[in-house]
């Protein structure tokens, strides 16, 4: 073939567009196998029981289907015609596109073959590398189709529906029928299709020969020649690296293998002929089981060769080679790529950690980084396909490797190396292309020969393109174009004859490849998209990371790794594209998922522990050592302590050790937070098919719910016994915790003040983001059930002088010591836990409990309200009030309502002055305004404006003259049926039914006042808060004048006093003077009375009477 066609056949062109096209038909073959596949996405249709006998017959008689006349055969295909074109469309112009691939590929491998083409990978790397892509990525196409069980199916299927609606056959259809029963036994077909190109395919194979035993060297031969270092030789390290072949050395292994073996097994002829070509295929047999023809769709090496050559004649001693080479890869290659993986976790650690140091190396030995990059992704590749499919063998070892993801961490680590420094490659290699190699390729230019004026053309061309840097992909298919018009046999200037030219030109496309195509690159030297077809593997790698505490600083390769699964897309196939991003991100977010439990999980263990360190310290542990040193002053005591009693380890105790090497779970937990720490902290963000992926937002997420569910464990509640951790032992646990989160805020790359910040809030919620009940709630309800309940009954009193409410001495009542739940201390505490919003929440609850009392006791009002009214008139006749009294009901039930009101405002206003105390303390410079401001409001004050600002000071704790929770809480029950002026009316009747209901008081044994307490054993004294508070809320409510109101109160009350003291029986007097001593503290209670206006009804020389003979009767007893 003439020259002049050679340049008009455009060799290199078409090798490029038909391997593209290729790979898409490829994909598309794929993508059809995997559907029919699957029940879930095969055609609705092929499953139909309806279309089975249509089927049958379709698959029987294909290609020569009858449509005419199989009316009862294919009447199931006649109904829904339409319907199959419309889904089986895609699928029929894919098997055309195979079809027509062929033509093509084989018109340019005749075409080649005519031109008498030279393959050498040394000399035309990328017209020898095109062609054997061209002819394996065939082979695989056609693999596939035969590996598509519904091929036939689908395919006369479509023709017979396109019959039916159009009245004739798809015109492709007889020849693509006709193809597809010649590929039944696609490798015998594809043997005889290839025969012809025996000389230009071995001739292609052979010149790997060199290269291939090169790179399939085992790890002592790469540790002696110490591949990969840039320190073995430190006077060279900043000389550029350079090959006679670039693009070889960074070439995949498993490329290569997937050349030779098919390349082979096409052109099998060669074998028995040339001893050259039978070294190479045997080398290549002892490399691998499995090779990859697409994703997780592999050849079985041996059985495939096997037994296609069992059926030829002559080629028993090949078949002999390949059992005797399978017995040698079962053997020993599960080893031989252990100890490579091993050697290059070394020896890239070493190369990443001297380019991370020196990054400005990476210019002369960019080289060097784009090799490691392969070589871990032939190693990792070839573990993958190897796990995947070797199901039964002895050494099972030899396929499973827990240190993997320090490969694949190594492997991310050069990539972001290159993607960070590119500029300084870039600048390396432009001034190397402008200085160096321009004149190096002008040299030799000028020394050929023979030129002939398109090749001096090009080569001008390129020449100028270096001298100006003005560089494009451009010189790079300029080459490609000149490799294949130096590489035809009849070309008057042969490459092959001037190797200087193509090393020259060679090491120019690695160059100008460093300034526009690096991404590309490291697409192509360290892509491990195959991960996303072997998932399960992928899955089993992470779990086995998880479980080697020394890998945890490598996991989070495996989320980086989904990144790379973009890259398995093609135009051709964008069906595929939502599935692919499904499993990128599903899988991204599931590892990110579980290393941020696995972190979460290690930080609340060590603030566990911490926890437990920290309630060592707590006062009640310290009673013991008290004790102990108390004993040692008045008595001897021996040191030693006695036999049975366990002495206790003082705090501190933990940190003593006689030897390092003894490992506690602290050390441990705190070695495994570390690898996490440095995992979850790589990288703060990266791409995943167009998400952005951010750690740290997965940690902080985890942290977030962790630490909430862990501060409600903390609260230690039960249900069942109605036992809860005190409020400052919870806020001491709190406080570990947190102070260890914030400890670890610049190591763990999550926010950690927004992680404390949002627990601590939504714990002052009643139910937190996850809807579950948090320390707010537990309280509320602990201390509404359990406290109040118990103070409601009697067993518990608020005692004055304590501050704090105390259990009373009775067996089996109650199972914790009120007084450790309420002084001061806890109060401050539950404050500082539940915060502003739950103290609301609080208060919310207890003024629920007010109202519902509230509602009872004006239902006892209504009950008696004629009789109230004549009180209210004649409450100073006692004629007529002895009369009136007895007909009253429900007196005591009033006081005992009226007491549970007073109990309750009692606990509210000790958790309000324990807010106002963490309030004063967090926020000072808000409580000097907020008590300015509430100090401004007077009787004459707008209404509405008193409660907003009292509403402001309750919030922050500040005790009000006028409750605005209780108004607001009271406001809710206003009947729509009773006008205001009737409810007015109750509010004043209350008021007289409680003062004429005070003396009954006297009768109760528990109404003693004890001054030891400043209370009574029966909470009458809470009475007080309750007449007070429910008083000024309800006239506030009705806008009348409060203090009008309770001086009718005092009045009425006195009255009724002074009554009991003409009352001659002892029992109804026998606590009159402790009775007497709440109208003090009524008046005390109060900013709307005084003691003058006390003193104006009720002689305040009673009042000190009262108390001598109070004082008198608690000392006598």
């Amino acid at each position: 073939m003439s020259l002049t066609s050679a340049y008009q056949h455009k060799l290199a062109e078409k090798l490029t567009i038909l391997n593209d096209r290729g790979q898409g038909v490829l994909i598309r073959m794929y993508n059809i196998k995997k559907t029919c596949s699957d029940p879930k996405s095969k055609p609705p249709f092929l499953l139909e029981k309806s279309m089975e006998p249509s089927l049958k017959y379709i698959n029987k008689k294909f290609p020569n289907i009858d449509v005419r006349n199989s009316t009862q055969h294919l009447g199931p295909v006649h109904r829904e015609k339409a319907e199959i074109i419309r889904f089986l469309t895609n699928y029929y112009q894919s098997f055309v596109d195979v079809m027509e691939f062929r033509d093509h590929v084989y018109e340019l491998l005749n075409t080649i073959d005519a031109c008498q083409c030279h393959f050498d990978i040394n000399l035309n790397f990328d017209f020898t590398r095109s062609y054997l892509d061209l002819i394996v990525t065939y082979t695989s196409v056609i693999l596939l189709l035969s590996r598509i069980e519904d091929r036939r199916i689908l395919i006369g299927m479509y023709n017979c529906a396109h019959e039916m609606l159009h009245g004739h056959g798809d015109p492709s259809f007889a020849r693509l029928g006709q193809m597809v029963l010649e590929y039944d036994h696609p490798l015998k077909k594809l043997t005889e299709e290839f025969g012809p190109h025996t000389k230009a395919v071995s001739g292609a194979l052979l010149s790997l020969h060199f290269l291939f035993v090169r790179r399939n060297q085992g790890a002592e031969q790469w540790r002696s020649a110490q591949l990969l270092s840039l320190i073995s030789n430190p006077p060279a390290m900043i000389n550029p690296a350079n090959s006679d072949t670039m693009a070889c050395e960074y070439l995949s292994v498993e490329v290569m293998e997937r050349w030779i073996i098919i390349g082979f097994l096409l052109c099998h002829g060669c074998l028995n002929s040339n001893s050259q070509c039978q070294k190479l295929w045997k080398l290549c047999l002892q490399g691998s089981l499995y090779i990859t023809l697409i994703r997780e769709d592999v050849l079985q090496v041996h059985k495939v060769t096997e037994d296609l050559f069992s059926s030829l004649k002559g080629y028993g001693k090949r078949v002999a080679d390949i059992k005797e080479s399978k017995e040698h890869v079962i053997a020993n290659s599960g080893q031989f790529h252990c100890q490579r993986r091993q050697f290059l976790r070394m020896a890239v650690k070493e190369l990443e950690t001297v380019l991370a140091d020196e990054p400005g190396l990476l210019g002369p030995k960019a080289l060097f980084a784009f090799m490691a990059l392969s070589f871990i992704r032939d190693e990792v590749t070839w573990l993958v396909r190897h796990t995947e499919n070797v199901t039964k063998t002895k050494t099972p070892e030899d396929y499973a490797d827990s240190s993997i993801a320090e490969l694949l961490f190594l492997l991310e680590g050069i990539r972001s190396l290159v993607r960070r420094h590119i500029k300084v490659i870039q600048q390396y290699h432009l001034q190397y292309l402008a200085r160096f190699d321009a004149l190096v390729l002008s040299d030799i230019i000028q020394n050929l020969s023979v030129c002939p004026e398109e090749e001096s053309i090009i080569m001008s061309s390129f020449v100028s393109i270096l001298s100006s840097l003005n560089l494009k992909q451009g010189l790079r298919l300029d080459w490609f174009r000149l490799q294949a018009y130096t590489s035809v046999a009849k070309a008057p200037l042969h490459l092959h004859e001037n190797p200087d030219l193509a090393k020259v030109m060679n090491l120019i496309v690695f160059h100008s490849r460093m300034l526009d195509s690096v991404e590309k690159l490291l697409v192509e030297t360290s892509d491990l998209s195959t991960f996303c077809f072997h998932l399960r593997i992928f899955e089993k790698m992470f779990a086995m990371t998880l479980e080697e505490s020394a890998m945890l600083r490598y996991a989070i390769a495996f989320p980086l790794i989904c990144a790379h699964f973009v890259h398995c897309t093609h135009e051709m196939c964008p069906e595929e594209y939502p599935h692919l991003k499904n499993h990128g991100l599903h899988h991204c977010n599931s590892f990110l998922e579980e290393l941020a439990k696995q972190t979460s999980n290690c930080v609340l263990e060590i603030c566990a522990e911490q926890r437990n360190l920290s309630e060592q310290l707590l006062p009640k542990h310290c009673a013991t050592t008290i004790s102990k040193a108390k004993n040692k002053k008045t008595r001897k005591q021996r040191q030693t302590p006695r036999k049975g009693e366990p002495e206790r380890d003082k705090p501190g105790a933990e940190s003593h050790r006689k030897n390092r090497s003894i490992v506690t779970n602290m050390d441990k937990l705190h070695l495994n937070l570390t690898e996490l720490a440095l995992t979850m902290n790589h990288v703060y963000s990266f791409s995943v098919f167009e998400h952005t992926i951010f750690p740290s937002e997965y940690l902080s997420s985890h942290l977030e719910a962790r630490l909430n569910r862990a501060i409600v464990w903390l609260a230690g509640y039960n249900a069942t016994t109605q036992e809860i951790v005190r409020p400052s032992e919870l806020l001491a646990g709190v406080k570990a915790y947190i102070g260890f989160i914030q400890s670890l805020a610049q190591f763990l790359g999550a926010d950690a003040s927004r992680v404390i910040r949002n627990a601590l809030l939504q714990q002052t919620q009643p139910l937190d983001s996850c809807g579950e009940q948090t320390i707010t709630t537990l309280y509320t309800n602990w201390y509404l059930e359990s406290l109040l309940r118990q103070a409601s009954s009697g067993t518990i009193i608020l005692s004055p002088a304590m501050q704090a409410f105390v259990s009373l001495p009775r067996e089996g009542e109650q199972n914790f010591s009120a007084e450790e739940f309420s002084d001061i201390s806890e109060m401050r505490a539950l404050a500082e836990l539940l915060g502003p919003y739950g103290m609301k929440f609080l208060s919310e609850n207890l003024m629920w409990h007010v109202t519902s009392q509230i509602v009872e006791l004006k239902k006892l009002v209504v009950e008696n309200m004629d009789i109230l009214v004549q009180i209210r008139s004649n409450f100073s006749k006692p004629d007529l009030m002895a009369s009136l009294l007895p007909q009253l009901t429900g007196a005591e039930n009033v006081l005992k309502r009226m007491t549970i009101i007073g109990v309750i405002l009692s606990f509210r206003a000790m958790a309000q002055e324990g807010l106002r105390e963490v309030f004063s303390s967090h926020c000072p410079f808000l409580m000097g305004p907020i008590e300015c401001l509430k100090e401004f409001v007077t009787p004459d004050t707008d209404i509405k404006v008193t409660l907003s600002i009292f509403e402001l000071a309750s919030a922050a704790g500040v005790g009000c003259d006028i409750d605005p929770a209780l108004v607001a809480a009271i406001a809710n029950l206003k009947a729509d049926t009773s006008s205001p002026e009737e409810e007015y009316k109750v509010a004043c009747l209350l008021l007289i039914f409680l003062a004429v209901s005070l003396p009954l008081l006297a009768t109760d044994p528990s109404s003693f006042y004890s001054i030891e307490k400043d209370g009574y054993n029966n909470n009458i004294h809470c009475l007080t808060k309750a007449i007070i508070q429910v008083s000024a809320a309800l006239f506030t409510l009705y806008n009348k004048n409060i203090e009008t109101h309770l001086k009718e109160f005092l009045v009425v009350a006195s009255v009724s006093l002074l009554q009991l003291g003409q009352e001659t029986d002892k029992l109804k007097t026998r606590n009159r003077e402790s009775i007497s001593l709440l109208m003090r503290l009524v008046v005390e209670e109060s900013s709307f009375l005084t003691l003058d206006m006390l003193e104006s009804c009720f002689p305040y020389v009673l009042l000190r009477n009262a108390y001598r003979e109070v004082s008198r009767a608690f000392h006598l007893n």
